[in-house]
């Protein structure tokens, strides 16, 4: 079937975690039928209380679905899902899956044949713009996977983003999504190191703010992240600091295997896992920030 998904369509929605429960809402609102699955019992309650309908038994997401959602945390969650659990046996043909994580590219692409093999299809959509955008539907959407596939689930897709683009085939998404997510860690990282050079100098952090985002040093970091999450002191945007390095592996990765050289994503990678081993499992990635500050107190008071 190549009829685009309107609303009136059963979606299957795996992972109701920061992310997943903010989109529930926004697709139940638009008037879906939503059957939404996860492993914790609170998230099944709370997207019952938003109109959709929690099921305790994976299979049962597929039943009559249209689509199915994943919002799963990485490749490996992903495969099991599919695999070991059954939801890829589960879903009938003509379903499409729709992997909005944020997934290794080359494993997308095999899952993606493994599924062609049972007439069912496959579109990766990672997503873009932490738990604010979800609650907004503003997030940016990269659509990998053959045309008329995309062109089915885009309405749902619309409800959910303020810019869906097609980027490419299947797997394109995951791809550009990991090389983002590289360059988001890079920006947050050296802006870091440069706003607090700036403050031990002795400059207002908020006023370096202001006049970098009218220059040319400005970015994602110094617009947002900075403002929002770090001068605040809350470092909580939502986006763990363990899932930025992950994405941030997976460009590097990807990088290689095309040949093209990283060596500032490298480095970029080798600091974040630093961090990664030093903060608490549950960082923000944010928190990058205190790591920052943490290991140059360190360093002051062994000298």
């Amino acid at each position: 079937m190549t009829t685009p998904l309107g609303p009136g369509s059963v979606l299957g929605f795996v992972g109701l975690g920061n992310m997943g429960t903010p989109m529930v809402r926004r697709l139940v609102e638009a008037g879906y039928t939503v059957r939404g699955f996860d492993t914790d019992p609170a998230a099944r309650d709370r997207i019952a209380e938003l109109g959709a309908t929690p099921v305790t038994e994976l299979a049962a997401v597929a039943e009559d679905a249209d689509a199915i959602l994943l919002m799963l945390p990485n490749s490996d969650v992903v495969e099991h899902v599919l695999d070991e659990a059954g939801l890829l046996d589960a879903a009938t043909p003509g379903t499409v899956l729709v992997d909005m994580g944020s997934s290794r590219p080359r494993s997308t692409q095999i899952l993606a044949s493994r599924a062609a093999e049972r007439a069912v299809r496959m579109v990766d959509a990672p997503v873009s713009g932490g738990v604010g955008g979800a609650e907004a539907g503003t997030l940016t959407i990269m659509v990998g996977g053959a045309a008329l596939d995309v062109a089915r689930v885009r309405p749902p897709l619309d409800f959910l983003g303020g810019k869906v683009t097609h980027v490419g085939d299947i797997g394109a998404g995951h791809a550009l999504k990991a090389l983002n997510n590289l360059m988001s860690a890079t920006h947050l990282l050296v802006s870091s190191e440069a706003l607090l050079a700036g403050q031990e100098f002795g400059l207002d952090p908020a006023v370096m703010l202001e006049v970098v985002n009218g220059s040319s040093g400005r970015s994602g970091s110094t617009e947002a992240k900075w403002p929002n999450f770090v001068l605040p002191g809350t470092f909580d945007s939502g986006f763990g600091l363990r899932l930025m390095l992950k994405d941030m592996r997976i460009a590097v990765e990807l990088a290689h295997e095309t040949g093209w050289p990283a060596l500032l994503g490298e480095a970029a990678v080798e600091l974040w896992a630093k961090a990664a081993e030093e903060l608490p499992p549950a960082a923000d990635h944010t928190e990058i920030v205190r790591w920052l500050t943490d290991t140059h107190e360190e360093r002051e008071e062994r000298a």
